[in-house]
């Protein structure tokens, strides 16, 4: 049991404020010395976006893909998957303003040689579908889609032949 007697209060108070007095002086006890303010951090360099981290080159898709299109040049390329071109540029048509092909990356779903569109009343040869209703086939590549890839006899064949479920496309604006 501590006993606090008026004597040992004043003897407190007396120590409390010679400390107080030797802190003010920078006498008695070691202190840091004020911070100096804070410069003011460098701003951080922007993250590359993902299509320019890695591409194919000749392309603008990653490397990761097996079929790349772009939008903007209205062309076509197959590549290996490891960063290598193995057929194209091919000529190539997107869809129309009213049904745009989807943007992003996707896997091949399925493969239909001889498919006729029954929404649209229309063959699509060599369809090679990445997306619910939107595939790689043959038609006219002079001709906005409905949302698909055109692309010609020639390379429709070949991404029919190449491409397989579950190889990535990446289609690019």
């Amino acid at each position: 049991m501590i006993v606090v007697t008026g004597r040992w209060i004043a003897r407190l108070g007396a120590t409390v404020a010679a400390c107080a007095a030797a802190a003010g002086l920078g006498l008695g006890t070691a202190q840091a010395a004020p911070a100096a303010p804070a410069a003011p951090a460098a701003p951080a360099a922007p993250a590359a976006p993902a299509a320019l981290a890695a591409t194919t080159p000749g392309t603008p898709c990653a490397t990761t893909a097996k079929a790349c299109m772009d939008l903007s040049t209205r062309q076509a390329w197959l590549t290996d998957g490891a960063g290598h071109v193995t057929a194209g540029p091919f000529a190539a048509r997107g869809g129309k303003s009213s049904a745009p092909t989807p943007v992003g990356t996707f896997s091949v779903e399925k493969k239909v040689r001889h498919y006729w569109s029954t929404e649209f009343d229309a063959p699509m040869p060599n369809a090679v579908f990445f997306q619910p209703g939107i595939a790689f086939h043959e038609d006219s590549v002079n001709v906005a889609s409905n949302g698909c890839v055109h692309l010609g006899w020639g390379p429709s064949q070949t991404f029919y032949d190449t491409l397989q479920p579950g190889n990535q496309v990446q289609v690019v604006s």
